[in-house]
């Protein structure tokens, strides 16, 4: 819906991670007009923040957009639409987050998850501009994927959980158990932030660039990236989140790739430009949140 008026519009976006929740009211990436971070406590803590953060606002919100952390419910014929489902955050489960931002301030939502969200702003604004088929990861203190295929956002039963899928675990060379509640060894049990710290008593950001995990971690990613690769097709791969922001991992996974796939995709993307197709987002932190903004403005 345009505006026909000289002011321009201002939407709502909520990034909800599993340690905090990052809100704006924007009107895109040059637009920015308030914005704030807050810590992941308990839904009633969090939630009532988050509806006094807006409700400060002296410009007027059009609609609010959320990308959510999981698993969800994105089906807005579901009469859970906009839950937060099964998550391992335990005093999340089943929490009617969309409908209680909708209740509260009486704007129209758009829902997603965090990953879905964050692809779509890199779609709006940022590293997958023109891209049909794209995938976005996270690597944090979670690990999720999202993305479109032909134009679309990924949604099916529910939505993808890329950061669930199972790795080649060689036990001999990683003994690490994985610290997955619902599956040990996944690839969020394996490479996630928290499986970094647990593997090697430490938190990730003090390891220098030297220190195996590095190896290890940058292997763990490789082998999601490849099944990524052969299952979708994706014309690009965008890596986000706090592991992430140690650069030094992107020629390690890009060169990991390269070896495993072995010749077999025959792209010059994959072959000759892999700087180009495994990157990180454009719009650095703030993919999610600008995600949800966009979702809000898509949504009018």
């Amino acid at each position: 819906m345009s505006n026909t008026s000289s002011e321009p519009d201002y939407y709502g976006g909520i990034e909800a991670g599993g340690t905090k929740f990052n809100c704006v009211v924007a009107g895109g990436p040059d637009r920015v007009a308030l914005e704030t971070r807050i810590p992941t406590t308990t839904p009633q803590e969090t939630l009532d923040q988050v509806i006094a953060f807006f409700k400060r606002s002296a410009l007027p919100i059009k609609s609010i957009g959320i990308g959510s952390f999981g698993p969800v419910d994105p089906d807005p014929n579901s009469p859970t639409f906009g839950y937060i489902t099964s998550t391992p955050k335990l005093a999340w489960q089943h929490t009617d987050f969309a409908g209680a931002i909708r209740r509260a301030l009486g704007v129209p939502i758009a829902f997603d998850t965090d990953v879905n969200a964050a692809a779509y702003g890199e779609h709006t604004w940022g590293a997958a501009q023109g891209l049909r088929t794209f995938v976005y990861y996270t690597i944090g203190t979670g690990i999720g994927g999202g993305g479109m295929v032909e134009g679309r956002l990924m949604h099916g039963l529910i939505h993808p959980e890329m950061g669930h899928v199972f790795l080649p675990h060689d036990r001999a060379r990683d003994p690490y158990p994985g610290c997955c509640p619902y599956h040990g060894d996944c690839f969020e049990g394996l490479a996630s932030g928290p499986a970094i710290a647990g593997r090697w008593g430490a938190d990730p950001q003090t390891l220098p660039p030297d220190h195996p995990a590095w190896a290890l971690e940058a292997d763990y990613i490789a082998l999601a990236l490849v099944n990524t690769i052969c299952i979708l097709s994706p014309q690009r791969i965008i890596l986000g989140g706090g592991v992430m922001e140690r650069r030094f991992l992107f020629p390690m996974i890009r060169q990991r790739v390269q070896t495993l796939l072995n010749g077999y995709v025959v792209h010059a993307a994959i072959l000759r430009d892999i700087d180009d197709y495994i990157v990180p987002p454009a719009l650095g932190a703030q993919a999610g949140v600008l995600g949800a903004v966009a979702l809000a403005r898509d949504l009018c």
